[in-house]
């Protein structure tokens, strides 16, 4: 039987950032395994590869202690490698007189959470971001920046296969866990000292034979992006977004100048009906129907996931979309826009028992296990000082 030290499940960006983290650490026997032939196939390849800076999440929150450390440190490790990094910034505007509360609240808690971020006229946001349009003020993010996240993955996957001390295990399923950390995939068992739950998508699945994640269920939510036409992305220089539903884990969509140079329009938040439901149909298994029940239950007892059912679907109309984006610009014109293949899953965790969406990290562990259930955003800003966290806590 196979053996490691240490086994992680999920070669995204938790995964390999917790990896990297215990090697520092002078672990030696680490084993990574995941069921696709590739590392990042999901969430943490699809992404928009913007780095966050402490502006949405509620101060003491996981991910606002994390968020601004992660940025950082990504950073620092983009600048050592020599990755893609843009370091535009971003600005929120406003789109009504409305939403100018919500703008000081956000200014409020970034600065509770140590960002840097000022609140702008509409002449000094021309300056920053000329396309952008608000109503009277602004906020602009300092050190929101923007990565390639598949080139952050691929050197990630690089130092840890040349550290010797790393091996994976692709195309290897979880099936099961048994007692004394015997863990069940379709390439035979593996023994393990510590098991490391960094699944993504079916990190709840992957739980609960290890007694843990009892009581949630991962929803998935379907972004589809767009993109500005080449002759016009330079209207665009870095990010601009709306004031967003802080009640709401989504952020609305957005502008984001990629590290390739490529601006995007997106994400969506559509409920999907699959974990892997990147199309209409693809992705669609047996479990769409309890998906479907979930979300009917959330939406007759949830308000905050009944205001997402109604608004986001119509998104899949492009006349809905593109309003959207008009009112951030000033110049923008449905010929501007193209389609884009770039379609993302984002698993938003659920308390079952109190119909509530799971607004925070959550880490369930013992000595045996640890388990990551909601890598949600801002997961891929976050991961280095995350997986810090994670070691320094959960592993001892």
């Amino acid at each position: 039987m196979k053996t490691a030290e240490i086994m992680i499940c999920g070669a995204g960006i938790v995964g390999l950032t917790v990896a990297k983290e215990l090697v520092s650490r002078g672990y030696k026997d680490i084993l990574i395994i995941d069921k696709e032939n590739e590392i990042a196939k999901h969430a943490s390849g699809r992404n928009s590869g913007v780095l966050h800076a402490g502006i949405y999440y509620a101060p003491g929150s996981l991910r606002a202690v994390s968020c601004l450390s992660g940025n950082f440190k990504m950073k620092e490790y983009c600048r050592e490698k020599g990755l893609p990094l843009l370091e535009t910034g971003k600005v929120i505007v406003a789109r009504n007189g409305s939403e100018l509360t919500t703008l000081h609240e956000l200014y409020s808690r970034a600065t509770a959470n140590g960002a840097k971020v000022e609140i702008i006229d509409e002449q000094h946001l021309a300056e920053i971001e000329s396309n952008a349009k608000t109503i009277k003020e602004a906020l602009f993010s300092h050190y929101t920046a923007v990565v390639d996240p598949r080139a952050v993955m691929k050197s990630l996957y690089n130092d840890l296969e040349s550290s010797g001390k790393v091996s994976f295990m692709l195309e290897t399923k979880f099936i099961t866990a048994k007692s004394n950390n015997i863990i069940v995939t379709d390439k035979g068992e593996i023994s393990c000292g510590l098991f490391i739950n960094a699944a993504g998508a079916y990190s709840d699945q992957v739980a609960r034979p290890f007694g843990f994640g009892e009581g949630y269920q991962l929803i998935p939510f379907k972004g589809i992006y767009k993109k500005l036409k080449k002759e016009k992305a330079h209207t665009i220089k870095g990010s601009i977004y709306p004031v967003p539903n802080i009640k709401n884990p989504f952020l609305g969509i957005h502008f984001t100048r990629g590290a390739s140079g490529d601006v995007y329009l997106g994400p969506t938040a559509i409920p999907a009906f699959g974990r892997e439901n990147y199309g209409i149909l693809s992705g669609l298994d047996k479990e769409a129907f309890d998906i479907m029940i979930r979300d009917a239950i959330l939406f007759l007892r949830n308000p905050k996931f009944r205001s997402v059912a109604f608004e986001e679907p119509r998104k899949y109309f492009f006349k809905c979309f593109f309003n959207d984006a008009k009112e951030l610009v000033h110049d923008l014109s449905p010929d501007d826009i193209e389609s884009s293949p770039k379609v993302g899953i984002r698993p938003q965790l659920v308390d079952l028992k109190r119909n509530e969406l799971v607004m925070d990290f959550l880490v369930e562990s013992d000595k045996n296990s640890v388990h990551v259930l909601n890598a949600i955003s801002p997961a891929f800003t976050s991961s280095m000082y995350f997986a810090e966290m994670i070691v320094e806590k959960y592993i001892h």
